[in-house]
């Protein structure tokens, strides 16, 4: 197995490292960091990120609420003790034995592209459930035409070829390539997010967790629990995506009563990074009130 990323060396800056420890639940060593009080709060990143992507969001959260980050299993410094499961089904059982290791009931759950599929599957199976869920650039619909297809059957030849993991984090070792593939999201975030995609991006495990859970995705269906939990969905939305396109948050907010939507011109894929202070303020705005609309009938 690729060797992972090493705490002693690859975590000397990492943001908000104050506040990071290691968590054994069920089958995965989890990273996690967590800071401030009152309501807990989730936040879960997306596909090939880690905790990082929250530098500076988390602290903006965690002056009003008990902030939870994690890095996904494969992703970062977390680590799967037995094989992977990284479909969405194996995601949500991880982190429900997480949640009742750490004893945290999140009021909130906040997504960003993969990582908000991952929360309104997760939300429904939580007791309690939470207010509602923060989808921010979410990916919650499949992959449309050809690719639908395609795409999972390349990630998962990729995945089970440990070569191609250590060839791609070569590439992940060359600055200017990090920086091209970041800003094909079209976002511009700051040149410290850069250097840590860079160091993720270089190391095979991380590549090969990143692959893994590629190769095994399957969103479909994924709202309709959610819709029957008659849970809030608050979709934050920088209109500069380009690896989720803006419309796909559109049509959900008119198809169901119980999301709402924010569009941030200026901000990509990626909009917490380049402005969380922005998104902060979108998060509070939207959960200000305890009151949750109702559900459209019939659905």
């Amino acid at each position: 197995m690729a060797k992972g990323l090493d705490w002693a060396t690859d975590s000397r800056d990492w943001p908000n490292r104050a506040h990071s420890r290691f968590v054994e639940a069920a089958t995965t060593r989890w990273h996690v960091q967590r800071a401030g009080k009152g309501e807990h709060v989730l936040l879960l990143h997306g596909t090939g990120a880690s905790t990082h992507s929250w530098a500076g969001l988390l602290p903006l959260l965690a002056a009003r609420f008990d902030t939870l980050a994690v890095d996904l299993p494969g992703h970062g410094f977390t680590q799967s003790l037995r094989r992977l499961d990284s479909s969405l089904p194996g995601m949500v059982r991880a982190l429900k034995a997480l949640l009742t290791q750490e004893s945290f009931r999140p009021s909130l759950i906040i997504g960003h592209s993969a990582g908000a599929a991952i929360a309104v599957r997760l939300a429904p199976e939580l007791d309690p459930r939470p207010r509602g869920t923060v989808s921010i650039n979410g990916a919650l619909k499949p992959f449309g035409g050809p690719a639908a297809l395609i795409a999972p059957v390349m990630a998962k030849a990729l995945a089970i070829n440990p070569f191609v993991s250590r060839a791609l984090a070569r590439g992940g070792r060359d600055p200017s390539r990090v920086a091209r593939l970041i800003e094909g999201t079209g976002s511009r975030p700051g040149a410290n997010y850069l250097e840590f995609y860079g160091r993720l991006f270089a190391n095979p495990r991380h590549v090969a967790g990143t692959l893994s859970m590629m190769a095994n995705w399957d969103v479909s269906g994924v709202m309709a629990p959610f819709e029957r939990a008659s849970l809030r969905l608050h979709q934050i939305v920088g209109l500069n995506d380009r690896a989720v396109p803006p419309e796909d948050a559109e049509a959900l907010a008119r198809r169901y009563n119980g999301a709402s939507l924010e569009r941030m011109p200026g901000l990509g894929h990626l909009a917490h990074e380049e402005d969380a202070a922005r998104v902060a303020a979108s998060i509070f705005s939207a959960f200000a009130s305890a009151e949750l609309p109702a559900r459209k009938s019939g659905t």
